[in-house]
């Protein structure tokens, strides 16, 4: 085995250890766990895009049948994550809507050209066809520490809710990334919103030019 595959392992498995040994498996109910960031009971507003992106493509945001709560987080879907994140992450080029579309806001799937909420639906449609449980792949819009909003992917397991984020390489539980969690899709309703509630004291600035 090479030095290269070999150290690959290794990190892989250090990654495996360090999020086993943050939080323990426990139930998405438990409102007092902050591995899970909880949300509003009603349905919030739709981003645009989200809703322009539902209207050409019904079949991907119709009411999930049985939908499942949770994923088992065992360590082939941890490495499924590491790998979907990073292969979207080094494929996609990143560019804006408006450099690529011509219009502020447009969600669709990467050409190998793409802005946020394009890596996060690649990175849905991989999992989806990996066989993880659409219900907890969820497209979530956050605000980014210089105000700007940002979408990431949002990943439900019993370890906690995890973040797909194509401006990092890591895959981190929600309270651990700098973002201010707003919305994501609805569990039950892949073209329904729900507000987060995220009450951390995060401190939103200015971008520095």
């Amino acid at each position: 085995m090479s030095s290269n595959k070999k150290e690959l392992r290794a990190e892989l498995l250090g990654a495996i250890l360090a999020l086993a040994a943050f939080v323990a498996p426990v139930q998405a109910q438990d409102a007092t766990n902050i591995a899970f960031i909880q949300t509003s009971t009603t349905a919030t507003s739709i981003p645009v895009g989200h809703l322009k992106f539902c209207k050409s493509r019904p079949e991907e945001c119709r009411a999930n049948v049985n939908p499942v709560a949770t994923v088992p987080l065992d360590d082939q879907r941890w490495q499924q994550l590491l790998n979907v994140n990073a292969y979207i992450n080094q494929t996609v080029t990143p560019v804006t809507d408006q450099d690529l579309y011509q219009v502020s806001e447009f969600w669709t799937y990467p050409n190998g050209y793409g802005d946020c909420e394009d890596y996060a639906l690649a990175k849905r449609r991989e999992l989806i066809n990996a066989g993880w449980p659409a219900s907890t792949l969820l497209m979530t819009v956050v605000k980014q520490a210089n105000g700007e909003g940002h979408a990431v992917l949002l990943v439900r397991t019993d370890r906690g809710d995890l973040v797909l984020d194509n401006q990092v390489g890591s895959v981190d539980l929600w309270s651990q990334t700098p973002y201010q969690f707003i919305k994501r899709q609805s569990q039950a309703n892949a073209g329904q919103w729900v507000d987060m509630m995220d009450d951390r004291n995060i401190t939103i600035t200015a971008a520095i030019k």
